[in-house]
């Protein structure tokens, strides 16, 4: 589960990161009367940035400093009455409705700072770069001696002594190492506690020395948190903070009903019965020149209602020219399925190709269902193996 970056900061300030001051906005009133108190507060500039579950914001010209009240209300008019398109989102963007409205600070250098999963390591590991900023993942693809990591013990979490090395490796000095220290303690302590799999700071900054900061301060100025799903029964207060609206409608229907749906872009549907079958079905489909539309796995209790709302999800795309069913039947009975099959093409209909496979529990009961609504399903063919299955859709979109 992923959040705003504006929850993002509230969550890192209560784990004890140094934090600029700032608000979430939902109108340019709200906007202007916020990066006014900040300016009128001492801040010689204000940052404003478009609230959305993607990345790309400030070469899309959704991220904007501003240093009058006019400033101001011009960068939340135009951030709120269009929409956001950058490499990380749909075609035609996604549409804004809340505003980061945050004090700006000067910047003398900028760092990358995270903790997630290293499965290569089955631990969490600590990741930092002096090269922090938007072009980390350049970084990462062409320099990648430049991330630097540190593992974390599974049980203790980041101790002290790991986060001075990495404060003294990324080439902070002075009063800068202990305030890093204590953003990197803070991100740990948030990672563990809400049960996040990414809490990433890009980037945290040093400013420039002043009269009261001699050495600059180290803050974080931009945060991204992502949430372990399976444990959000336990984390009320960060599931609360989802937002539906960033989500695809489809993958939230989907959800309603117990099933496991991600929609990609290609134009063959795929129902199928286990997480490690969906996936040999989707690669199958490729072997053969197709291109799957979703992942969708029904999982191995689901009753005729979820699998009609899976049929009904995967037809709901207009990508969609064909559908692959899928299923070994061992808890999921095959004849459930049939059954299923039927009653979607009475109350969704099929006007693509609809290709079957079916094998397991019941089966001979089901292909028996099938054949007798046959008249019903024009557009059906039967498969008796994987490998003609995935050779007869891919033919027939390809017809």
């Amino acid at each position: 589960m992923k959040i705003h970056e504006y929850q993002a900061r509230e969550l890192l300030m209560e784990a004890g990161a140094p934090v600029p001051p700032g608000a979430m906005t939902e109108t340019v009133e709200e906007a202007v009367a916020e990066a006014t108190e900040l300016l009128e507060a001492g801040s010689d500039m204000v940052v404003i940035k478009a609230q959305v579950h993607a990345g790309g914001r400030g070469k899309a010209g959704f991220v904007k400093l501003v240093r009058t009240r006019d400033e101001a209300r011009s960068a939340a008019e135009f951030m709120l009455s269009n929409r956001m398109t950058s490499p990380q989102t749909p075609p035609d963007g996604l549409e804004v409705t809340r505003l980061l409205v945050a004090s700006g600070v000067d910047i003398e250098s900028e760092f990358y700072l995270a903790i997630t999963v290293d499965r290569a390591r089955s631990t969490y590991t600590l990741i930092a770069s002096a090269e922090g900023g938007v072009e980390i993942e350049k970084v990462a693809e062409e320099s990648p001696e430049l991330i630097l990591k540190e593992p974390l013990d599974p049980l203790l979490g980041l101790q002290a002594w790991q986060a001075r090395k990495m404060a003294f490796r990324l080439g902070l000095e002075g009063k800068q190492v202990g305030q890093a220290v204590k953003a990197m303690m803070a991100v740990d302590s948030l990672l563990r506690s809400r049960d996040a799999t990414l809490v990433e700071i890009n980037p945290l900054v040093v400013t420039p020395a002043s009269p009261t900061h001699p050495d600059g301060q180290v803050l974080a100025i931009d945060a991204k948190l992502n949430f372990d799903d399976n444990a959000l029964f336990r984390q009320k207060e960060i599931h609360a903070l989802a937002d539906p609206g960033e989500e695809d409608p489809a993958e939230v229907h989907a959800q309603k009903f117990g099933l496991s749906y991600v929609a990609l872009d290609g134009n063959i549907g795929c129902l199928v019965n286990g997480a490690g079958l969906a996936m040999s079905t989707m690669d199958i489909i490729k072997l053969h020149g197709g291109d799957p539309a979703n992942f969708l796995d029904v999982g191995g209790s689901a009753d005729r209602e979820a699998v009609t709302e899976a049929f009904r999800i995967i037809l709901s795309d207009s990508k969609v020219k064909g559908v692959l069913v899928n299923i070994f039947g061992g808890i999921m009975r095959c004849d459930t399925i049939a059954e299923a099959i039927v009653e979607s093409a009475q109350e969704v209909g099929f006007n693509v190709p609809l290709v079957v496979r079916l094998e397991g529990t019941n089966v001979e009961a089901a292909r028996a269902i099938l054949r007798d609504k046959q008249s019903e399903l024009p557009t059906m063919r039967s498969a008796e193996d994987l490998t003609e299955a995935a050779k007869m859709v891919c033919g027939l979109v390809a017809d």
